[in-house]
């Protein structure tokens, strides 16, 4: 794999397929990618507001020779809005995603985030947090456009004489995480499967899915993988996000065996190397999650509360 910048631009990684990398790939920062062949086109994700999704599209109308109205397809990798928030730019596009990702889309909208984002003032450390992590992003700036198709399981699409191949790994990071291999360019799009250089965040687990998630991406033998966030990346990127998952396992079960509460554990495991990957804080929604999967809670969890325990944890 050729070394790539971790600038925010578009990159080609070779034979008409493009990555777009928003650094620093912390909160809402996120990556997506481009497939061409024939003179067809297939998004991968687009971002988390309108004016970031257009300046997206500019830079590959501009550099790719693909404008908004030449694309084809849309994949959405999951349900997050960094990941959604721009498909109705593209008006041409059919949109594809999981079942699950798609029934997560329609529980929180752009409008909602908007309306947290009002009242975020008034709800203390939890608040400024997701002012300071959000405020960069205008959910009234949006342009929403629901999955016109999904699958669950696996599923092909052909851009030009490319193969393109979805595969459903989640529920993991969310419900739906899909991971998007072009098998003729050893190319792997991961969604948030991969954060690199950032702290994974499960929403959804089981954290056995999200393990074995990376183990499909190792398989898969890419040459280049593109995460959800941080920069393009190879095999050892991957084993890396593994060794989190495993740590915070471990030393999570430890702390519920003992009995500690979810904000006893989260202030007191030692993060070592993994204390430099960026928003460190998300322990905090780590250890809610692995908790929750240790004692069979199905409920949701208390999302303001785990905000407000990552505004203390940072």
């Amino acid at each position: 794999m050729t070394a790539t910048p971790f600038e925010k631009g578009l990159y080609e990684t070779g034979n008409g397929i493009f990555a777009y990398l928003q650094p620093d790939g912390g909160w809402g920062w996120s990556n997506a990618g481009l497939i061409t062949d024939g003179g067809q086109s297939l998004l991968v994700d687009t971002l988390f507001d309108a004016s970031l999704t257009r300046e997206m599209l500019g830079t590959m109308a501009d550099a790719a020779g693909v404008g908004a109205d030449d694309i084809g397809v849309i994949v959405n990798t999951h349900a997050n809005g960094d990941h959604c928030h721009g498909n109705g730019l593209c008006k041409h596009a059919e949109v594809i995603a999981s079942d699950a990702s798609a029934r997560e889309m329609a529980e929180l909208s752009a409008g909602d985030l908007a309306a947290i984002m009002d009242q975020a003032k008034a709800m203390g450390p939890a608040g400024q947090y997701l002012v300071d992590i959000f405020g960069s992003f205008n959910f009234r700036d949006v342009a929403e456009k629901h999955p016109t198709q999904t699958f669950t399981g696996q599923h092909s699409v052909t851009v030009g004489n490319k193969r393109v191949d979805l595969i459903e790994v989640g529920p993991a990071h969310t419900a739906g995480d899909v991971l998007v291999h072009v098998p003729e360019d050893r190319t792997v799009f991961t969604g948030d499967i991969l954060f690199v250089e950032g702290t994974p965040i499960m929403w959804a687990g089981p954290v056995a899915n999200w393990i074995a998630a990376c183990d499909i991406i190792i398989d898969l033998k890419p040459d280049t993988i593109v995460p959800g966030h941080g920069p393009i990346t190879d095999e050892a990127g991957v084993r890396r996000v593994q060794d989190y998952l495993h740590y915070i396992d471990i030393e999570a079960r430890k702390r519920y065996d003992a009995d500690l509460s979810v904000r006893d554990a989260a202030h007191d495991i030692k993060l070592g190397d993994f204390s430099s990957w960026g928003d460190s804080e998300r322990i905090a929604v780590n250890v809610s999650t692995l908790y929750r999967e240790y004692s069979g809670d199905t409920a949701p969890p208390n999302v303001v509360q785990l905000f407000g325990l990552m505004a203390e944890l940072r």
